[in-house]
């Protein structure tokens, strides 16, 4: 999808940083209470609820412990967090996450998204490491989609099934770029040595790289592929709110005639990560082959996440 640059004018800019869900703490205030889950049954968490970090600022933060692997252990708690934008938290949303005891903070997001987002809102002493995942433009593709206020224009960029397939190209990219696999892998590294734990890491939405991550991982230390998935769908039942009113936000400021082109843009969806890990089978024969071979992970750094994991 090709775009023109786009001089954004402060209410243009504005509209950019909510249409991918990154909206002021008022505007989400009330909907993680109403989400906060009970969603092991659907899934498969084991005897585990999901343990959500419940913020004002970020609506999609979560400890990655609780999930039953396949041999009957479990995933420790307070080890891993897995999170969405951190740069609009409160005050209050940043004593939660001193009560995290984090050690490490590793942030997806490449430079447009920190500019127009704001740098990560952490406790004193702590600062975000920067490995910037390629996401092919989308973020400076959906704003210059919304710039041009025009319906049709939208639909040209975004419509007919256009959206969705960029997704799928991200996800692909997720395994064939060089510089993101380094950024994963360096990602996983450090989960593996316990001097780095806990860790959080986090993108803009939280879903599509950090989701790509969660399931690498859980996948990595013997969680089930269903389980990972599930793990993975989840961020669509956690972002809901939060999405849908950015949609409202967008439709009510007359940028766009129907938002609901997002939607693909918005959600995570199973077919996204089957174009991941398609490609990593076409290229590396497996998932294991693309976590050894693509992301350079020996045994002994694969054990170690086993042991730092898993209960």
């Amino acid at each position: 999808m090709r775009t023109t640059p786009v001089r954004l004018a402060p209410p243009v800019a504005i509209a950019a940083v909510v249409t991918l869900g990154v909206l002021p703490p008022c505007a989400v205030a009330d909907a993680p209470e109403r989400v906060a889950v009970a969603t092991a049954p659907r899934h498969e968490r084991g005897a585990a609820a999901v343990h959500r970090i419940v913020l004002q600022g970020a609506v999609n933060v979560r400890d990655l412990g609780g999930y039953r692997t396949g041999l009957g252990r479990y995933v420790r708690h307070g080890r891993v967090f897995r999170a969405d934008g951190l740069g609009k938290l409160t005050d209050t949303d940043v004593a939660k996450l001193s009560a995290l005891h984090l050690r490490t903070v590793v942030d997806f997001r490449v430079p447009l998204e920190v500019r127009q987002d704001g740098a990560d809102r952490l406790p004193a002493g702590l600062s975000a490491t920067a490995r910037p995942a390629d996401d092919l433009g989308l973020y400076e593709k959906t704003m210059a989609a919304i710039a041009t206020k025009d319906p049709a224009k939208q639909q040209e960029l975004l419509g007919n099934g256009k959206a969705a397939e960029l997704m799928r190209s991200i996800y692909r990219n997720f395994v064939t770029d060089d510089k993101n696999r380094e950024s994963f892998a360096r990602t996983l590294r450090d989960i593996a040595d316990h001097e780095r734990s806990p860790l959080l890491y986090h993108c803009t939405s939280g879903k599509d790289r950090t989701g790509w991550v969660s399931y690498l991982l859980l996948r990595a230390i013997g969680v089930p592929d269903r389980t990972a998935t599930g793990d993975y769908l989840l961020s669509n039942e956690l972002r809901a709110e939060a999405d849908r009113a950015t949609r409202e936000a967008l439709k009510k400021a007359g940028l766009m005639e129907n938002p609901d082109l997002l939607v693909p843009l918005q959600e995570v969806r199973a077919d996204y990560l089957r174009a991941a890990l398609d490609q990593a089978e076409k290229d590396y024969g497996s998932l294991d082959g693309y976590l050894r071979q693509g992301l350079g992970l020996d045994t002994a750094t694969l054990v170690r996440l086993h042991v730092q994991l898993v209960r």
